[in-house]
C-alpha cells in the first residue's frame, strides 16, 4: 500500500493541471475599458483531474497571481501571456511568512488555507498548476492591475524621502477590513522581497503595488496591504499599509514580528540577482528617516519577544539587528540571498545620511522624585536636555557635550505631567511626557558635587585626556560663569560667561590646549535669582608629560596556545616620570603589572596576562598608565579585551547548509573538499549559499582574539 501511495503522488507531481482562463472578443476590441479599474478574481482549481475551462466560460485576464491550497504538500504555477509564451514554473509561497500576527484578527480570515505570495505575472490569460505531496484543494486568485498615467505626487514632510501617498498610487481605501492597529514604539525594520518579476516597468510598479494590495485584502483576507512600506527597482518609494507614515502602524510583513517594527519590501525576486542601486539607495534613505523618527540606531542590535512563528515559538526572545530580513524572524529565505547580504552596507549607509541623529532616548524616573536622563549621539555634541510643565514654562534643563546624555533632574517641582526634550545641534529632537516631581520646594542656591574630570589633563592633541569635562549641580536656578585662574589668580581661560541654567546637574568642558603646562584653578560662580552669590573651585593640573597611550591587540588571549597570548602597552613621554600601569575593570582596579622611573622617549610594554589573583577573566578591561612627574600625576586609559574561549560551532542542517557560530568569527567551510570562507558579524545560524547537493561538510572558525573552534563534520543521509 505504501509503494502505491508513492507512485501515486509521483504521478500527481508530475500530473500538470490546466487552467484556461479565455477573455471574450468584446474585451480584446476594448482595451481601454479593461484598464478602468483594478480587480481580482478566485478559481477553484480541480487537484484529481485536468480540466479546461473553455474560451469565454471566464471573461478575465490577469496581472498578478496568488495562490491558496490546503494540505501539507506544495503547488506551483506557470502562466501564459496574452502574447502565448509560458512563463518558467514557480513556486506558490517562496516567501510564506508574510502574515498578520498570531491571534490578531486579520490571522483568522482564511483558516485552514495555506497562503502563497503574490506573483506579478505581465498581462496573462492562462495559468497552468501542478501539485507535490497531499493537495486537497487549491485556489487561485486572479488579479487584473491595468497600468494607468500615476501622479507621482510626494507629501511635504521635511528631512523625509520623496514618498508616493496611497492616493497616488490608487488605493482602494473602501475594501480596507478594519480601522490600523498602532504599537507603542518603533524598534526595528524588517526588509522582505515581494517576490515575481524582476524586468516589471517603471509604468508597471504602481501597478504591481495595487494588485498586491488586492489580493492581500480580498484573496488573503487582511485588513489592508501587509507592507509599511514598498520600493521598486527604480527607487521609487510607495506608502503601504494605511494609517499614517509617521506612525508604528502594525504590518503583515514577518509573522509573530509585526508589532514594534516596519515592514519594507522592494518589489521583485532578489535570490541572485541584487537590486539595482537606485532600489538600494532609496531602501537606505527610507531606512534613515523612518528609523530616525524612532531614534532607532540602524547599526544596533535588540532583543525582540516572538508573538509566535514557524522559526519562534510565542515568548521566545530573538536578537535581531535594528536592519534585519525577513528570513531573521522566519523560515523563509526572503529577502533573498542577494539582498540579504547588502543589508549591513545599507544599513550602514542609513546610518549616515541625515546629519546627527540622537539615538535611544531613555528615563529612569525615582519614587524619590529624581529623573534620570540618557540617550546616545552619533558624534560627540553639545546637547540639551529641556522640562516645561503643561503651559510651556521652562521647569529645569541641563547640558552638556559628548556622545552620550547622562543627566539627572533634582525634580524639584509640584507632582504633575511635564513635557521633556533632548536636542543636539541639528539632530531631530527626541521629546516626550512624564508624570514626575517631589511636590517640595526648591533649596537654597548652592553649587554641589563639584568635579573636573580628569582633574589632570594632557592637552597635547593624541585624543586621549586633551579636555576635562566640569561637572556640578546647582540646587536652584542661577546665573553661572566658569572661569580658569593661574597660580597669580589671573583669569587666564574663560569657559562660561553668565549662562542662566536651571536647577539640577550640570556639565561644563574645559579645553586647556592654549595653557602651558602648571596648576590651576577652576572657578564656578552662580548669582541666584534672589541675588544670593555662590562660589565653588576645583583644581586642574596641565601635563604634557604623557602622550598617546596604545593597547595592542584590542583583544588578546592569555592561554599559552601561542596566538595573541600576549598585551602591549605602548606610550609616549615627553620627559622623566615613574610611570606605573593599572589594569581596570568596571572602573575597578584588578591588576598593576608594570611600574618604574622612566626616561623620555617611547616605550612599551608587554604582559602575558598574569598576577598575583590569577589570569584575567575574559571581558572588557582598560589599561590605564599613570606618568607622575613634577607637576603631578597625569592618567589615559585604553580600552581592551580578554577572550580565551574559542567559538563553538553546530550544523543545523544539510539541506540547505545552516551552521551555528556562537560568536562573531571567521568560518572556513569545505563543501566536499573545496573551501569557502565567511566574516560572520554575529552570533546565530549562517546559512551558506550554494552548497548544493554536497556530500560531506567540515566546518572550522576562528575569532578576533585567535581562538580556533573544533571542527565540526556533517555528511549527507544519501552518502555512504
Amino acid at each position: 500500500m505504501r509503494a502505491k501511495a508513492v507512485t501515486a503522488t509521483l504521478r500527481r507531481m508530475r500530473r500538470a493541471l490546466v487552467l484556461l482562463l479565455a477573455f471574450a472578443a468584446a474585451f480584446v476590441g476594448a482595451p481601454a475599458a479593461l484598464g478602468a479599474g483594478a480587480s481580482i478574481t478566485a478559481v477553484d482549481v480541480p487537484v484529481k483531474a485536468e480540466r479546461t475551462i473553455a474560451a469565454g466560460e471566464l471573461r478575465t485576464r490577469f496581472t498578478l497571481v496568488g495562490i491558496h491550497w490546503r494540505g501539507p504538500g506544495a503547488v506551483s504555477f506557470r502562466t501564459r501571456s496574452v502574447g502565448g509564451r509560458w512563463s518558467p514554473w514557480r513556486p506558490a509561497a517562496p516567501e510564506r511568512e508574510d502574515a498578520p500576527d498570531p491571534g490578531s484578527v486579520e490571522a483568522r480570515a482564511r483558516p485552514g488555507w495555506r497562503v502563497g505570495s503574490p506573483w506579478w505575472v505581465g498581462p496573462s490569460d492562462r495559468i497552468e498548476t501542478r501539485t507535490a505531496g497531499r493537495v486537497v484543494r487549491v485556489r487561485a486568485y486572479l488579479v487584473w492591475s491595468p497600468v494607468v498615467d500615476v501622479p507621482f505626487r510626494v507629501p511635504a514632510a521635511t528631512r523625509s524621502p520623496a514618498i508616493v501617498p496611497r492616493l497616488s498610487w490608487g488605493a482602494n481605501e473602501s475594501i480596507r477590513r478594519a480601522p490600523p492597529t498602532y504599537a507603542p514604539r518603533l524598534r526595528f525594520a524588517i526588509v522582505n522581497h515581494t517576490a515575481g518579476r524582476n524586468d516589471y516597468t517603471q509604468a508597471e510598479a504602481p501597478a504591481i503595488v495595487k494588485a498586491i494590495e488586492l489580493y492581500h485584502v480580498q484573496g488573503n483576507g487582511w485588513n489592508d496591504i501587509g507592507y509599511n512600506f514598498l520600493v521598486d527597482r527604480f527607487g521609487t518609494i510607495y506608502e503601504g499599509r494605511y494609517g499614517g507614515i509617521t506612525r508604528t502602524v502594525v504590518g503583515a510583513h514577518a509573522l509573530g514580528f509585526n508589532t514594534g517594527s516596519t515592514g519594507i519590501a522592494v518589489l521583485g525576486t532578489y535570490t541572485n540577482a541584487a537590486p539595482p542601486p537606485a532600489a538600494q539607495d532609496a531602501l537606505a534613505k527610507l531606512l534613515a528617516w523612518r528609523l530616525d523618527l524612532a531614534h532607532v540606531d540602524p547599526l544596533s542590535m535588540l532583543t525582540a519577544v516572538s508573538g509566535g512563528s514557524e522559526r519562534y515559538a510565542s515568548g521566545v526572545p530573538v536578537t535581531l539587528r535594528a536592519v534585519s530580513g525577513h528570513r531573521d524572524t522566519g523560515l523563509t529565505e526572503c529577502p533573498g540571498d542577494a539582498l540579504y547580504g547588502r543589508l549591513g552596507a545599507i544599513a550602514a549607509e542609513a546610518y549616515k545620511i541625515g546629519g546627527p541623529k540622537i539615538f535611544d532616548p531613555r528615563l529612569d524616573v525615582s519614587r524619590t522624585g529624581p529623573v534620570r536622563f540618557h540617550a546616545r549621539l552619533s558624534s560627540a555634541l553639545p546637547w540639551h536636555v529641556s522640562i516645561s510643565d503643561a503651559d510651556g514654562v521652562a521647569v529645569a534643563d541641563g547640558s552638556g557635550t559628548g556622545a552620550t546624555v547622562d543627566w539627572t533632574w533634582n525634580g524639584s517641582a509640584p507632582r504633575a505631567t511635564y513635557r521633556w526634550s533632548i536636542s543636539a545641534a541639528t539632530a531631530r529632537p527626541a521629546t516626550g511626557a512624564m508624570h514626575a516631581g517631589t511636590g517640595v520646594a526648591t533649596s537654597p542656591l548652592a553649587v554641589q558635587g563639584l568635579a573636573a574630570t580628569p582633574s589632570a589633563v594632557s592637552p597635547n592633541g593624541d585624543g586621549q585626556a586633551d579636555v576635562s569635562l566640569l561637572t556640578f549641580t546647582l540646587t536652584a536656578p542661577a546665573t553661572v560663569s566658569v572661569d580658569v585662574y593661574d597660580a597669580t589668580e589671573k583669569d587666564v581661560l574663560p569657559v562660561l560667561s553668565e549662562q542662566r541654567l536651571l536647577a539640577g546637574s550640570q556639565s561644563v568642558t574645559v579645553d586647556p590646549s592654549s595653557l602651558a603646562d602648571g596648576s590651576y584653578t577652576i572657578v564656578v560662580d552662580a548669582v541666584g535669582d534672589d541675588g544670593s552669590d555662590v562660589e565653588s573651585v576645583v583644581p586642574l593640573t596641565v601635563s604634557r608629560v604623557l602622550g598617546l597611550v596604545t593597547a595592542t591587540p584590542s583583544v588578546f588571549s592569555p592561554n599559552g596556545d601561542g596566538r595573541l597570548d600576549r598585551l602591549t602597552v605602548g606610550f609616549e613621554l615627553m620627559a622623566p616620570a615613574n610611570v606605573q600601569v593599572r589594569i581596570l575593570r568596571n572602573d575597578r582596579w584588578v591588576a598593576t603589572p608594570f611600574a618604574a622611573s622612566l626616561q623620555a622617549g617611547p616605550q612599551h610594554f608587554v604582559w602575558d596576562g598574569a598576577r598575583s589573583a590569577g589570569t584575567l577573566r575574559d571581558g572588557s578591561y582598560e589599561a590605564a598608565v599613570d606618568a607622575t612627574g613634577e607637576l603631578g600625576t597625569t592618567t589615559s586609559a585604553v580600552p581592551f579585551a580578554v577572550d580565551t574561549v574559542p567559538p563553538r560551532l553546530r550544523i543545523g542542517s544539510m539541506r540547505p547548509l545552516a551552521i551555528s557560530v556562537s560568536e562573531p568569527a571567521t568560518l572556513k567551510v569545505m563543501l566536499d573538499g573545496v573551501s569557502t570562507r565567511r566574516d560572520v558579524k554575529h552570533a546565530g545560524t549562517i546559512r551558506i549559499p550554494g552548497a548544493g547537493r554536497v556530500k560531506r561538510v567540515r566546518a572550522v572558525a576562528w575569532d578576533e582574539a585567535g581562538n580556533v573552534s573544533r571542527a565540526v563534520v556533517g555528511r549527507s543521509r544519501a552518502s555512504p
